[in-house]
């Protein structure tokens, strides 16, 4: 026992055997436990995830593996330099500062890691949800979560660094008004976000026309919404901007609008027009893609070049493209009830009438 105490009594530069024995075993018991990590849990963790369907457990394992699968080794490398602090070189206490902020760091990448795995897993059951404000609220939620970590990592890393932190909180308490007033322009997008959530005039995937264009909306975000128009551009637009602007919501209407005027001669006989007009609506309410609530067909006006009649109806799908050929089938149909009556369908004319010269006229 004495000799054994002997030789740990021994020296190795400013440390003893014992210390640089107990600082290799705490290096190479970090790394030893790491892979024991690996290849037992993580590795049973990763095995699970891929039988199931979701996503969110796949990221979460990723996360253990790297970067949370560091913190093993640095936590070694931590309890080895403070084992050798005992004696304690300029050097070697930057080294256990370094390693401190590296241990922030990686903690705090871990967490940027798992709310994105979170975010996942919440969109999954936001999914099957009907109201569609959760599924605004997860990216928000994922946004303030992780710009919350980066103030705390950095008032943690400026701790470790030396300087007041209480010094800095007071300092941005004095200047918290100038702040205030500086980004005035922030605060009042994030609570046009706030309002937009709130009244909920439109959601991520619906139809919007705005002042200056329309498309779909992309993202709701804390300071602008982006809206991927139909030449598929992005517009950015400011949501204190956008929060007091009339936007129209096409994606809301329960049925589309057909409306037109339909002109013909004035060639045409009454019966013929009334025959016309009896033959549309006949045959808008024998069409099952037009909604049957409400329609007219109705003779209006005597225009300069024309007898006009209204046609008014709506269709009963609202998308777009479905809409167009039901509307196309609509205008096919009444050329051919034209047609079918020997009637034109008019255009801008004029007639001149020419007055012959009289007897005494040069």
């Amino acid at each position: 026992m004495n000799s054994w105490e002997s030789i740990a009594a021994k020296t190795v530069g400013p440390w003893t055997l014992s210390q640089m024995l107990l600082a290799f075993g705490f290096l190479v018991g970090s790394f030893v436990l790491r892979a024991i990590f690996n290849a037992v849990v993580a590795n049973r963790l990763k095995t699970f995830a891929e039988k199931t369907e979701t996503e969110a457990d796949d990221m979460a394992v990723a996360a253990i593996f790297s970067p949370l699968g560091l913190i093993l080794p640095v936590v070694g490398i931590f309890f080895a330099v403070r084992t050798l602090l005992g004696v304690q070189p300029t050097w070697l206490g930057y080294a256990d500062t370094g390693f401190r902020i590296t241990t922030i760091f990686v903690v705090t990448w871990t967490m940027f890691k798992m709310l994105d795995a979170a975010a996942v897993f919440m969109g999954d059951l936001t999914s099957r949800t009907e109201s569609k404000l959760d599924d605004q609220l997860i990216p928000l939620i994922r946004k303030a979560a992780k710009t919350f970590l980066v103030i705390l990592a950095f008032i943690l890393t400026a701790q470790n660094l030396g300087y007041s932190v209480s010094g800095l909180i007071a300092g941005l308490g004095i200047g918290g008004l100038a702040l205030a007033m500086a980004a005035k322009d922030t605060l009042a997008n994030l609570f046009g976000s706030l309002m937009i959530l709130i009244d909920r005039p439109f959601h991520v995937g619906d139809w919007i026309t705005f002042s200056g264009g329309d498309g779909v909306v992309e993202e709701i975000g804390l300071r602008s919404t982006r809206v991927r128009t139909f030449a598929k551009t992005v517009v950015s637009i400011p949501n204190a901007a956008l929060a007091n602007a009339t936007v129209e919501n096409h994606s809301l209407m329960p049925k589309r609008r057909i409306k037109f005027t339909l002109g013909v001669t004035y060639e045409s006989t009454v019966e013929q027009v009334e025959a016309l007009v009896l033959n549309i609506e006949k045959y808008l309410k024998s069409n099952k893609d037009i909604d049957q609530e409400f329609m007219l067909v109705k003779f209006t006006t005597f225009n300069d070049s024309s007898l006009d009649l209204f046609v008014y109806c709506f269709t009963v799908t609202t998308d777009w493209t479905q809409h167009l050929s039901v509307k196309q089938d609509v205008n096919f149909k009444v050329m051919g009830l034209v047609e079918e009556l020997g009637m034109g369908i008019a255009y801008p004319t004029q007639t001149v009438h020419l007055v012959g010269e009289g007897p005494g006229e040069q």
